[in-house]
């Protein structure tokens, strides 16, 4: 049996040969954030690149879709994570706002397999869990620990870029876990 100290050795050994860049995506047709988080070799977090795809609210909803992809391809041929994590739709009261940002979220998982990428997905619940400690957190309680996880100035500004930031995060822990449960 392995002990923790162990694992931590074996972690470390990793992560000096294994630095990750993940994609976050929360997705929406009229706005979907992005944030691109690297793992140092330290086992700290950076914030590579983060901010939000919007395309605008007159144009057909192909076109907004279409948009989306294009914009989302140049950022991932830009900077080639690794893996990518999206998070999984919340079902809504408003049925055509579930709809819509499913449309959107069926674009981006295109984006992520054409790119070649393993994609994880992540509730909310278990998003806040992963960062903030509870999955009863308030928005400003996960964004206050993403600006203290990423040593950021300032929170990260639109909500939508934080929100994918937070994914981004999650899966850097929930990849060290399964890392450490493998040894």
């Amino acid at each position: 049996r392995v002990d923790r100290r162990q694992r931590q050795d074996v972690y470390k050994r990793q992560s000096l040969t294994c630095p990750m860049l993940v994609v976050g995506i929360d997705p929406g047709t009229a706005t979907t954030g992005y944030g691109f988080v690297r793992e140092t070799v330290e086992g700290g977090l950076e914030a590579v690149e983060y901010g939000i795809i919007q395309t605008p609210a007159g144009l057909s909803q192909e076109k907004r879709l279409s948009l989306l992809f294009e914009a989302l391809n140049d950022k991932l041929l830009f900077h080639r994570p690794a893996s990518a994590a999206v998070e999984k739709l919340f079902f809504q009261r408003n049925v055509s706002t579930a709809i819509a940002v499913g449309q959107a979220r069926g674009v981006v998982l295109l984006a992520l397999a054409q790119a070649g990428l393993e994609v994880s997905e992540y509730s909310p619940l278990e998003v806040k869990q992963a960062v903030a400690g509870y999955g009863g957190a308030d928005k400003n309680q996960v964004q206050q620990m993403v600006r203290a996880l990423l040593n950021l100035p300032e929170i990260p500004r639109p909500d939508d870029a934080a929100d994918a930031l937070a994914v981004a995060i999650c899966h850097i822990h929930s990849s060290r876990i399964e890392r450490l449960n493998r040894v």
